[in-house]
């Protein structure tokens, strides 16, 4: 059992790089692991139900798998979309999709979905919530978007850009969340965590 100057230990059901250093600047312990979920849907789903059902996914296939001692932890899934014209932008396949992709957004409006589940490896207990982000992107030329594409961060993106990177020079302006575009909405996260007893900032 867990005395009360502990708090119980997180497992991220996630191999993104970006949700494991989000979560890590909330100095909460935890691990990271891999979920390997069917992330197939239907397309006639919503971006909400699509984001939340994906999320509650991954963080399932890893309470099913979880061997041993861990009745303490609190397991945590993500997923984030991008919805232009009400058609998902997955992760471009190719240089020329990266282009395509982007060729789209700018100059215009996007939205931003991101589904968090947590789930308690204990009760079973589980909770699933999402943000949206709208984000607007600058006009670019046929120039601008090959050379950013030319860098390769656009490769493994939603979207074919990452707000974190250079990809934050393409970006007019946002509304909402920015941690929301990253991937995982660090408000939300917390808020969700303080119903199974964790608090990032201990004392409350």
């Amino acid at each position: 059992m867990l005395n009360n100057t502990e708090q119980r230990p997180i497992i991220l059901a996630s191999t993104s790089p970006r949700r494991k250093e989000l979560i890590a600047s909330l100095h909460l312990a935890f691990e990271v692991i891999p979920s390997h979920a069917d992330e197939h849907t239907p397309s006639d789903w919503t971006p909400e139900q699509t984001v939340q059902e994906l999320a509650m996914r991954k963080a399932l296939a890893v309470y099913r798998g979880l061997e041993g001692n861990r009745q303490e932890a609190i397991i945590v899934g993500s997923d984030t979309i991008v919805v232009l014209d009400n058609e998902i932008l997955g992760k471009p396949v190719d240089a020329a999709d990266a282009e395509r992709m982007l060729s789209r957004l700018q100059g215009r409006e996007h939205r931003v979905f991101t589904g968090v589940a947590c789930i308690d490896a204990g009760t079973g207990h589980s909770v699933v919530h999402y943000r949206q982000t709208n984000v607007t992107m600058k006009e670019l030329s046929e120039a601008k978007i090959r050379a950013y594409v030319q860098t390769g961060e656009p490769s493994d993106k939603a979207g074919s850009y990452a707000i974190q990177g250079i990809g934050a020079s393409l970006i007019d302006h946002i509304e909402g969340c920015y941690f929301n575009v990253v991937g995982l909405p660090l408000s939300l996260l917390s808020d969700m965590l303080e119903g199974f007893g964790v608090y990032v900032l201990p004392g409350q």
